[in-house]
């Protein structure tokens, strides 16, 4: 008797596993189609989404206006500016290859004038700024443009006449004008995206 007690104790012992492997892959297809149901299965596979208020990089030859108007009309009216979230923004990082994309140039109409802080003389200097980005970019800069000329104002005011006579300090004083401005167009509309700024005339009187 104790020979046939063996096989049985055996098949029991199978059937056991194969009901548990069994168990345990109906409980993982149940298990992915409730977060398929939810809409969490496939999340990563897609990726993170793409901010539709963020600027594009313009390849050279195309239109930085067409881009800008074709995005925007693939992403309705609300693709056309960004939202700063919390008063920050992100930078737009300059591409590393600047001859593959089209700059944009845009000339700030009215001058600016300011006192020094060491001196009596003024300084008057008149901006241009570019980006390799599509036009939303200028267009932020023209709606904001009176926001970027109060800080840039403050800071000119606050420069010794020393330094701006200097090659190295007007260069400073570029890179300066470039970070102010890309912080006020964060702020308000949660990108940069101006990757330089020149001085078209720069007068100290």
């Amino acid at each position: 008797m104790s020979d046939t007690a063996k096989p049985k104790k055996k098949g029991i012992g199978m059937k056991m596993v194969l009901l548990l492997v069994v168990g345990i892959l109906l409980g993982g297809v149940g298990a992915a189609g409730g977060l398929y149901a939810t809409g969490l299965f496939g999340k990563e596979a897609a990726g993170p989404k793409v901010d539709p208020n963020k600027p594009v990089l313009v390849l050279a030859g195309e239109n930085a206006e067409e881009i800008a108007k074709t995005h925007s009309a693939a992403h309705g009216e609300a693709g056309t500016h960004g939202s700063a979230e919390h008063g920050k923004g992100i930078d737009l990082p300059s591409p590393s290859n600047p001859t593959a994309y089209q700059a944009t140039y845009f000339q700030l109409q009215q001058p600016f004038t300011s006192n020094m802080s060491d001196t009596d003389a003024f300084a008057q200097i008149s901006l241009a700024v570019s980006t390799y980005y599509d036009l939303r970019v200028i267009d932020a800069v023209k709606t904001h443009e009176m926001a970027i000329r109060s800080q840039v104002l403050m800071m000119l005011a606050e420069q010794p006449q020393q330094m701006l006579d200097t090659p190295q300090g007007k260069q400073q004083l570029q890179t300066k004008i470039r970070t102010i401005i890309n912080d006020v167009l964060k702020q308000k509309t949660g990108y940069g995206g101006i990757d330089n700024v020149y001085f078209t005339s720069f007068v100290i009187q």
